[in-house]
């Protein structure tokens, strides 16, 4: 399918793989998507900036790419900012089209429902699109597509009149007559109030008052504060909604000069926010501001998760807000129309954003897309092919399941420096514009969003997994029921009932699995087990000490959530296999405790303290904590036995004591990631044992379930 993506400053449409249908969301064709000229301006400008521009307009970014610099060196990381920041990126938030298909737990939509769309990284300039249930509202029979596009937008400037809370009579001056400007004037006519536009353009100064703002102020002429002043006799006009794009602070301080006493300033649009203390203080004003589409707005849980929020206590959501817009086009109490300039057919986007700039004196408000081309339905492939697919001979033929950030920071990486062994035949992901571009990057023979595509590929031998935590025991058993090998990482499955069934499956068809529990390959953790061969004689029990200082998440992070399961499931898991690495025998017995205070249960989930027994009289404790340091070394552990002592820090050093032997040390973290890779590839070249057995994957997952059980 053809989509919109902008690359380096550049506008570009390209044939990408069509998303699939996926739980709690709508698959739609899209007829028309409404270019948004702020805010992608704004992205086109960005897309084309350097990347140490790009970065320092970011410092949380270069905060995190600082200590990995520190950690896994300068080229690792520049090939992960590069990756990051040099991909080509969807654009778009706003579209309408025809419901083709429906995922699971949508029953109030239908194939062949009209419906808007909206949210950026999903109402995408596309020819198709996968939007979540709460950002889909279905359309009234007599609004056209062309119209309903901009329900997104519509949706915006009517938060922004919510937030005004504006009363039957009222007199609102209104910033900034763009787009949005333009509909929140009809908004508050349809409302009862007394509207007067203000803007420095006076093509739409003249526009708002077609539109039946009574009163209209041309900034650039005349001073906007005496104007409204004189208007309102002095008192000022009850709210004023900024729409208006500037850095300037003088925007706002001008809205508090011309709002009276104990009014609202209201601010939508996009400008400085430096207030001075008068008139502010003296006017006792309410200066507000207005979140995007309404509340669920950046609510993953809302947003992406399908909960909405009770009608009673929140009246208007984003998705509400989006309806009610609807029906006011239909109403004719707005008219959308009037605002669009053009509409281009998709192939020519690049010529429709540059019409964004201005010509023939004017710049365009609202610009659309167009998609639909008469009699010649485009079929829609979840894959496009990238290089010529050719048999594979000498290598192991790998498809990537899962291009986010882990596998391009580590999995893509290692198989191409391990190229003589392995070959990227396909990059699958959900989204079309990373599978691509991803595919592209490593040369592979195809991208796809449907991985069971690579499932089904004679040339395919093995698969990587890196989909969110949820889907890797469903990917794993499918692939290995088709025959392939299977690298799946952490967590091997979600729950007993999962695990079970991939146990099964595995030892059904013999096919070589390994879960992604790299550190026991690590250059410091092999040598430390060779060690410890000679230091442990007579089988001396081990204690062992693991400390674990990871970056704090929010709460509502995905990890938490049912796709995550939590730290214990999603990486505890690690700890819990190096343990059986070291010791060599089985968990007797498990105690856990779990941080306790104010926020107790927030707690619970990043820092704990676990205690396991071991058959052969081993203790390890995995103490695990997102609260220390910022600037200290994620992992420490302390193996001690006969007499003998061994420290890895971070897996950047080995230290030894009371045993002879080289220690070792290396100037960035080596976790066991390309050695994981090199041994998989051993084994299945050569038929031999797998590099870890079955039993101790299940034994560390198990673990973990018996760990989150006692801390839930």
């Amino acid at each position: 399918m053809r989509q919109v993506l902008l690359s380096k400053g550049n506008v570009v449409v390209e044939s990408v793989p069509a998303p699939l249908v996926v739980d709690g969301a709508v698959l739609v064709e899209v007829a028309y998507s409404l270019i948004s000229a702020g805010t992608e301006l704004a992205g086109i400008q960005r897309t084309g900036e350097s990347l140490l521009k790009k970065a320092l307009s970011q410092p949380d970014k270069v905060k995190k790419a600082v200590q990995m610099m520190r950690s896994q060196g300068l080229a690792k990381t520049l090939e992960t900012v590069q990756t990051k920041f040099g991909a080509a990126e969807p654009v778009g938030y706003s579209c309408a089209g025809t419901v083709i298909d429906v995922g699971a737990c949508v029953d109030d939509l239908t194939v062949g429902d009209r419906v808007a769309c909206g949210g950026a990284g999903y109402a995408n300039h596309a020819e198709v699109v996968v939007v979540p249930r709460n950002l889909v509202v279905k359309m009234p029979d007599s609004v056209t597509l062309a119209d309903g596009c901009s329900a997104t937008v519509g949706a915006i400037a009517m938060q922004g009149v919510r937030r005004a809370e504006v009363r039957l009579g009222e007199t609102v001056a209104v910033i900034g007559l763009g787009l949005i400007g333009q509909i929140v004037v009809q908004m508050l006519k349809a409302a009862g109030c007394h509207v007067c536009g203000i803007d420095i353009d006076p093509k739409r100064v003249e526009l708002a008052g077609k539109l039946n703002a009574e009163f209209t102020i041309n900034a650039a002429q005349a001073d906007p504060v005496a104007q409204v002043m004189n208007i309102t006799g002095g008192m000022g006009v009850d709210s004023t909604i900024i729409t208006a794009a500037s850095e300037s602070d003088a925007i706002v301080q001008q809205a508090m000069e011309m709002t009276r006493k104990k009014g609202k300033v209201v601010v939508v649009g996009a400008v400085g926010l430096g207030l001075k203390r008068s008139p502010f203080y003296e006017k006792e004003i309410d200066f507000l501001i207005s979140c995007s589409y309404g509340p669920g707005r950046y609510d993953t849980d809302y947003e992406e998760r399908g909960a909405d929020y009770p009608y009673a206590y929140v009246r208007w959501t984003e998705n509400r807000n989006m309806q009610e817009y609807l029906r006011l086009i239909d109403a004719g109490k707005v008219d959308f129309k009037t605002l669009v300039d053009r509409v281009y057919p998709v192939d020519e986007a690049a010529k429709a954003y540059e019409s964004l700039g201005g010509y023939e004196g004017r710049r365009p408000l609202a610009v659309l897309l167009e998609y639909k081309e008469e009699g010649k339905p485009e079929k829609l492939e979840p894959r496009v092919e990238i290089h010529p697919t050719t048999k594979i001979t000498g290598r192991i033929g790998v498809a990537v399941i899962g291009a986010g950030n882990f596998a391009q920071a580590f999995h893509l990486p290692n198989l191409k420096t391990l190229s003589s062994r392995y070959q990227i035949v396909a990059i699958a992901d959900t989204v079309g514009t990373v599978a691509k571009s991803t595919a592209k990057r490593y040369e592979a023979s195809y991208a796809t969003t449907d991985y069971r595509e690579v499932i089904s590929d004679d040339n395919v031998d093995m698969v990587v997994i890196t989909t969110r935590h949820n889907l890797h025991a469903a990917i794993a058993t499918e692939a290995a029921q088709a025959g392939k090998a299977v690298i799946c990482e952490k967590p091997m499955a979600m729950n007993e009932a999962e695990l079970d069934r991939l146990v099964a499956v595995i030892q059904e068809t013999k096919v070589p699995y390994m879960v992604g529990f790299n550190r026991r390959f690590s250059p410091a953790a092999v040598r430390a087990k060779r060690l410890l061969a000679g230091a442990s004689s007579g089988r001396t029990p081990l204690v062992i000490n693991y400390r674990v200082n990871t970056e704090h998440l929010p709460p509502d992070h995905w990890v938490f959530s049912e796709e995550g399961g939590g730290r214990v499931i999603g990486e505890a898991c690690h700890m819990f296999d190096l343990f059986n690495y070291f010791t060599g025998s089985t968990v007797d017995s498990v105690d856990v405790k779990g941080v306790s205070g104010p926020s107790d249960r927030a707690a619970l989930k990043d820092s704990f303290a676990a205690v396991l027994k071991y058959a052969d009289c081993s203790v390890c404790t995995l103490i695990y904590t997102s609260v220390g340091a910022d600037d200290l070394g994620k992992e420490y552990i302390e193996i001690h036995c006969g007499r003998s002592s061994f420290i890895i820090d971070n897996f950047k050093s080995l230290a030894l004591y009371g045993v002879k032997g080289e220690p070792w040390k290396s100037r960035t973290v080596q976790k066991g990631h390309l050695e994981e890779l090199a041994a998989f590839e051993e084994c299945m070249r050569g038929g031999g044992a797998l590099p870890i057995t079955l039993e101790d994957l299940v034994s560390a997952t198990r673990t973990s379930y018996l760990v989150q059980k006692r801390l839930s």
